[in-house]
């Protein structure tokens, strides 16, 4: 609020011992109230000092004025938030998110009716709901990139985004586009990997270079962070398929934890310990292709 950093975690641990405490004395469950904090925002408020004074004065007001304000209507109390809510929706903001990831604002719109429609537990499990599907879906969705040499330097990029980046004959060298290479996006990533070397090797006999027929594929990890069981079979069917093929398989920059998994399932010995800290130190190796 105003600039305001808060601490979610904190804010937690707060009402957590608070509702200990009250429960010793009879009083009632405490949670964040959402009334009082349009209220706050919009009597200009600055500090969380304001929390002490808004607590004298609740406290005053129960024990001296509960008669003169038993009669109120509702709808004067109610018409107080709701003159104070507008100052809390953002439209730029919104806007912004929107902009920037479509799903993004599907979680802010859900949450929003969710908690005008129905309740506030039901607007932040909509967009919890949302925002986990995004997650699984951009897991499963996980794609690979055709690895060049930009001309003039050890550098090695995508393709698509630097056309100036030249292949290197008889090597194909794919990146995973994902952190983590599991059994939701394992099998999605060996296919592309095949399909890709498949339809370069057609494009190579169409042409007639021997240069363009892949012989030796580097599987660049430098993105991947952890890999599961699913991953590792994932791999190992993988290096099958290219040595059925007469092709040899490479593992460059892997991150610790990979590497350490490649090892417990004796990946690295099977694919003769072709495991090399960069691309360029892949290519130049002396491999037998």
């Amino acid at each position: 609020m105003k600039g305001y950093h808060l601490d979610g975690n904190k804010e937690m641990v707060s009402l957590g011992f608070m509702n200990i405490i009250g429960c010793i004395s009879s009083c009632y469950v405490a949670t964040g109230s959402f009334s009082r904090t349009v209220v706050n925002f919009t009597a200009g408020c600055e500090t969380l000092a304001s929390n002490i004074v808004m607590s004298i004065v609740v406290i005053i007001s129960l024990q001296c004025l509960t008669k003169l304000l038993y009669f109120t209507p509702t709808a004067i109390l109610a018409s107080i938030i709701l003159s104070a809510l507008p100052g809390l929706i953002d439209i730029n903001e919104a806007y912004k998110i929107w902009k920037v990831d479509k799903l993004d604002f599907l979680a802010c719109v859900g949450a929003f009716f969710g908690v005008i429609f129905a309740s506030v537990e039901l607007g932040l499990l909509v967009a919890v709901a949302i925002s986990l599907t995004k997650i699984i879906w951009i897991s499963i969705g996980a794609g690979t990139e055709t690895l060049g040499r930009l001309p003039g330097t050890d550098l090695f990029c995508d393709v698509q985004q630097y056309p100036m980046a030249v292949k290197t004959p008889g090597v194909a060298i794919i990146r995973v586009k994902s952190a983590l290479l599991c059994f939701s996006n394992a099998n999605s990533v060996r296919e592309r990997i095949l399909k890709w070397i498949t339809r370069e090797d057609a494009k190579g006999k169409i042409e007639g270079t021997t240069g363009s027929i892949v012989q030796l594929v580097i599987l660049d990890t430098s993105n991947l962070v952890s890999i599961d069981t699913s991953g590792i079979a994932s791999l190992e069917e993988l290096h099958e398929s290219l040595v059925s093929s007469g092709k040899q398989l490479a593992i460059a920059n892997p991150g610790w934890q990979v590497i350490y998994k490649l090892k417990a399932t004796n990946f690295v010995a099977r694919i003769g310990g072709r495991v090399f800290l960069t691309i360029g130190e892949a290519i130049d190796c002396n491999l037998d292709f």
